[in-house]
């Protein structure tokens, strides 16, 4: 038996092309406050921080932004700027859209 390379190109995926910057928070299916908690250790090196959810993690995403304004940065930190949209998720048939949102959490001056 030889091995052979693989016929699959060794390129990075669409996801892994896109690069974002550190303080770019994906929201999923963890614990609320690990992206509060997350957001807040960005918050110390940077001057904001963006949340980026889609579909149902939009409401945990609102949540985060919430907790981290209202209960752990009071007074610290402020919602600068919200952007909604719509993203095609799938290829061919299976293609659908998913709504998206980025929170913008900055320093208060």
């Amino acid at each position: 038996m030889s091995s052979q390379p693989s016929e699959k190109p060794q390129g990075e995926s669409a996801e892994q092309k896109r690069a974002y910057p550190p303080n770019n928070i994906f929201i999923g299916k963890k614990p609320l406050m690990v992206y509060a908690l997350s957001a807040q250790l960005q918050l110390s090196s940077y001057p904001e921080v963006i949340l980026r959810a889609r579909g149902r993690a939009i409401s945990r995403a609102v949540d985060v932004a919430e907790v981290l304004v209202n209960r752990i940065g009071k007074d610290l930190y402020k919602i600068d700027r919200i952007t909604i949209g719509t993203e095609e998720v799938g290829e061919g048939d299976q293609k659908r859209n998913v709504s998206t949102i980025e929170i913008v959490v900055k320093k208060k001056q």
